[in-house]
């Protein structure tokens, strides 16, 4: 009796050359529905789950393999007696392959448009079950889950008549591994009506294996999120350089967080996931030079992310730098020759043409668990800022909403000094508000900035007068800065008596 083989994927692409690998083997095929007929087109003979079961699929395709015939043969234990003979009994033929791929419920659900029962008709229930069985008797049996399998079984199956238990303890896992992702979708999907389900899963696919972690003795890899739109380097492509590194991706999402930020022509540096230099300007060029201009220390070795194709001329005054990563939304020829120069310097073009976070949740990990928030989506304007003393300039009020969306994205305490629409000294990740304005000023005078009439952003409010003193001694003359310290009066004081302005916005940014 020829060893059977159950076929049903949604996923057509390259089952015709696994099933007639198998074919050739002196396997039987049995498929269901588009499976079965994509097959017998392929010239490939084929039994229909139909004339297993001896009954029709019903309810418009929803019920296929659900069937005794079916699963008894997956999930029969051939070392035990009694399971052999309700099977000769039933005269239910074993099935010692299973090759199933689910329908796409993450895509469909992540379609914009699509409906609610377009959606749920992407619910598989045959496909898990299936999946299921067979990775429950992997003693016996064969579970191909995925596409990128079929290779490893079909040269397996001909080099030694069979697959080996370990191959198929492996595909085992990797199919419960399958299903558990599919039905934490479809949870997360039921449970986008409630803001903090009492259970939430996260399924995660790796993307690439890095170089290693933060450190050289860490091992580490990417994983993207099922059922999310996109992830970071979904829409992006690596046009020369190293691999990107754990590093190299998290400074991108830093820098990718603040370029969303910006409309005009922007440029923004990133070193250890903070900007060390953002600007914006009339073209692109001025923007890259700008930014480098802010702190060209920090910038040695960054992340560098532009909104506005790089020209050839760009490019090559980027390559005259030590640039990690660079990301842009396209480059002439000449600029990709002339960055190619650096061997190791990654060149991405971000064909990602969409902005918006809506609805995404930020994680970070703690012991034995994970702290879950609302993404910080979405930066006070003009209209819902409080001025509380002096009259900012138009100039001014440029600088202020600059700064205060830079501030946004700079770890805590956060203090950025902007000048003109370029930052020109940030203090980052201090644990004192007073040490993070000294040091933004340090950075701007050790680079020669000029800081008199430029404008601060404080991420939170100040507690005491002395760090805003700091900063009007160096001539600051605006601020923006959340209020509701109970030592406003005191800060309002201090900006009162050196003739600045300062807005508040009712709302801080802290970034941990």
């Amino acid at each position: 009796m020829p060893r059977r083989a159950l076929i049903s994927v949604y996923d057509k692409d390259g089952v015709d050359v696994f099933a007639r690998g198998l074919v050739e083997l002196g396997w039987e095929l049995v498929s269901s529905g588009g499976t079965a007929a994509f097959l017998a087109e392929e010239g490939l003979p084929v039994t229909t789950v139909e004339e297993v079961t001896g009954a029709p699929e019903m309810l418009g395709g929803r019920v296929k393999t659900l069937h005794p015939r079916i699963h008894a043969g997956i999930l029969a234990r051939r070392e035990i007696d009694e399971d052999v003979q309700a099977l000769e009994q039933q005269e239910i033929q074993p099935i010692d392959l299973v090759c199933v791929s689910l329908y796409p419920f993450a895509s469909v659900a992540g379609r914009r448009g699509a409906t609610e029962p377009e959606i749920v008709e992407m619910i598989d229930v045959g496909g898990p079950s299936m999946l299921r069985a067979a990775a429950k008797n992997f003693a016996h049996v064969t579970v191909v889950s995925d596409p990128t399998q079929y290779g490893a079984v079909l040269s397996e199956l001909r080099e030694h008549g069979n697959t080996t238990l370990e191959r198929r303890k492996r595909l085992a896992r990797e199919a419960f591994e399958t299903t558990a992702a599919y039905e934490s979708t479809i949870a997360s999907w039921f449970g986008k009506t409630e803001q903090f389900p009492q259970q939430v899963t996260i399924a995660l696919r790796k993307v690439s294996d890095l170089p290693y972690g933060e450190n050289p003795h860490q091992a580490a890899a990417y994983y993207r999120e099922l059922g999310a739109r996109r992830h970071l380097l979904s829409k992006v492509e690596q046009l020369g350089g190293k691999p990107l590194s754990y590093n190299n991706l998290a400074d991108l999402e830093g820098a990718r967080r603040v370029v969303r930020e910006l409309t005009q022509p922007a440029a923004v540096i990133v070193k250890h996931a903070n900007p060390c230099g953002v600007a914006v300007a009339a073209t692109i060029d001025e923007a890259w030079e700008r930014a480098l201009a802010s702190d060209p220390v920090s910038a040695f070795g960054c992340v560098a992310v532009l909104n506005r194709p790089v020209g050839a001329e760009l490019g090559a005054r980027i390559a005259e730098h030590f640039v990690e990563v660079l990301l842009a939304p396209s480059y002439d020829d000449a600029a990709v020759a002339a960055l190619r120069v650096k061997k190791a310097l990654r060149i991405l073009v971000d064909h990602e043409r969409r902005s918006e976070t809506a609805g995404e949740r930020d994680y970070k990990r703690v012991l034995g668990g994970l702290l879950v928030q609302d993404r910080d989506d979405g930066v006070e304007d003009r209209e819902t800022m409080r001025v509380v003393t002096g009259e900012p300039g138009e100039q001014q009020w440029a600088d202020l909403l600059f700064a205060w969306r830079v501030c946004k994205h700079v770890s805590s305490n956060a203090i950025v000094l902007v000048r003109d629409l370029q930052t020109i000294g940030i203090g980052a990740g201090q644990m004192s508000r007073v040490d993070a304005v000294r040091i933004a000023v340090e950075k701007a005078q050790e680079h020669g900035h000029e800081t008199t009439g430029a404008s601060l952003a404080s991420d939170a409010f100040f507690p005491f007068a002395d760090g805003p003193q700091i900063a009007l001694d160096a001539g600051i003359g605006a601020i923006v800065q959340p209020g509701g310290s109970r030592r406003d009066d005191e800060v309002l004081a201090v900006v009162e008596a050196a003739g600045a302005a300062m807005v508040c916005t009712g709302r801080r940014h802290f970034r941990h």
